[in-house]
């Protein structure tokens, strides 16, 4: 049976990094009929915050990974499993395979002269009953990684010294934590980031000396920034729960994340999980470095957004839409909107205006539009509001005619009129605004604009 294990560190934010890999390692889970074990490294009691752990649980289920599959279990916590890992601590002492050391680091300074050099094996066979607990490595040979990304991975054991497993306090590391509650959960693959990869020999070493043995392996690579730097959530937008907040839909997400080093072997780039997830297979996931692009995913988003029924969009922006808003209003502009937004958190500043009883006033748009001629323009659109036909053909007519009378093809004379009706130099289409606004409403904002002018 195909376990996979998912085990991220409570950090207050849910890296798109880790996101793509709890994807790859559910993608393996459903289509195997395998489960994806989801473990919480929680031993590090400075992350140990609850709501930390719900942040990632909930980002998960935001990209559908949940319990309502039957190919998903946990969460467990590597807390609740010190006793097993002291144990297979109390196991490598007995069998000869870990050993006591109470050197600190001057120590091994001091005896090779330099501090770059790792630690000799001093303690190595002193018998000592006490102290930290060193994993006794072999002195010779190889280890060999066969990664399913990576290919055949050699390590030479000469360069890997005695790793501690145990603190002198008597509590284990992650590495030997990490290797325990794999055995114990019964996990059959690791698919996890290219920065692990270093970490894979030892832990290989420690599935062994347990006699076990290893995973699957798999290392899948960095993702990087447009500078070709590893995302950073120092310097880079990175946060998972970022993108849901601003309105990125968790199809999109997915498909986008799926991406990320791996693609279906043809030209399609616009898949559903159901499509994709069938055709992943770790040996097609790419060595190189894989690029995350927001412009490109703001592009598969807007892609999304225009596939869905009109009435999924309309419920997907209720976060979006302030509660004393007359939804009946905004169902008769839903289908302009549901063509020009990227994201949803833009639904907002596309229709505000015909909900408030004043604009947005935006002074970047209002010196933009409102140059030489202005005043002219709003004044004779103003006239013509009074009397015209209530359709958008018929109000775009009007403004056709007062820019030729004043030497302005249509474009440059609307951009005065949109500013005054909607407070923004972008939107939705002016006509069809300018209708569903209503005459009074149209009216008394072009005026109000000729007036700041004045």
């Amino acid at each position: 049976m195909t376990r996979v294990r998912f085990a991220p560190s409570p950090t207050g934010m849910f890296h798109v990094g880790g996101a793509r890999s709890a994807l790859f390692n559910w993608a393996i889970a459903e289509q195997s009929g395998g489960t994806f074990v989801l473990r919480i490294e929680d031993t590090d009691a400075a992350r140990n915050r609850p709501e930390w752990t719900e942040g990632i649980i909930s980002a998960l289920a935001w990209i559908g990974i949940n319990g309502d599959s039957p190919h998903f279990e946990g969460p467990y916590f590597q807390s609740a499993y010190e006793q097993q890992h002291r144990d297979a601590a109390a196991k490598l002492l007995k069998d000869g395979k870990a050993y006591h050391c109470t050197c600190t680091r001057d120590d091994v300074k001091a005896r090779t002269g330099s501090e770059h050099q790792g630690y000799d094996g001093h303690c190595r066979d002193r018998g000592l009953t006490e102290g930290a607990v060193r994993f006794r490595t072999p002195d010779e040979g190889v280890t060999v990684v066969d990664d399913k990304v990576r290919g055949r991975v050699e390590f030479p054991n000469s360069a890997m010294e005695d790793f501690v497993i145990v603190r002198g306090d008597g509590s284990p590391l992650f590495i030997l934590a990490n290797v325990v509650d794999d055995m114990e959960m019964r996990i059959s693959h690791v698919v996890r980031a290219e920065e692990h990869l270093s970490n894979t020999p030892k832990q290989q070493l420690l599935w062994k000396a347990l006699g076990a043995e290893p995973p699957v392996w798999a290392h899948v690579p960095v993702i990087v920034n447009e500078k070709r730097q590893k995302l950073s959530k120092r310097r880079d937008k990175v946060a998972l729960e970022s993108y849901r907040d601003e309105g990125y839909l968790a199809e999109a997400m997915v498909n986008y994340l799926m991406l990320l080093g791996w693609g279906p072997g043809d030209d399609r780039e616009i898949m559903p999980w159901s499509e994709m997830m069938p055709l992943f297979r770790l040996e097609d996931v790419n060595q190189a470095p894989a690029f995350f692009d927001e412009k490109k995913l703001r592009a598969f988003n807007g892609e999304y957004i225009r596939a869905l029924p009109r009435e999924v969009f309309v419920a997907r922006c209720e976060p979006w839409l302030d509660p004393s808003w007359d939804r009946s209003v905004f169902d008769r502009v839903a289908d302009l909107v549901q063509t020009r937004v990227a994201v949803l958190s833009e639904v907002t500043a596309n229709v505000d205006f015909l909900f408030l009883d004043e604009p947005v006033f935006d002074q970047a748009s209002w010196d933009k539009a409102m140059k030489a001629g202005a005043a002219e323009i709003l004044a004779g659109y103003a006239e013509r509001l009074e009397t015209v036909s209530w359709d958008p053909e018929s109000l775009k007519t009007a403004l056709e005619e007062v820019g030729l009378a004043h030497g302005l093809k249509l474009g440059k004379a609307q951009a005065p009129v949109r500013v005054a009706i909607t407070g923004r130099t972008v939107g939705l289409p002016l006509f069809e605004s300018i209708e569903v606004l209503g005459r009074e409403r149209s009216l008394h904002r072009v005026r109000a604009a000729l007036a700041r002018l004045a």
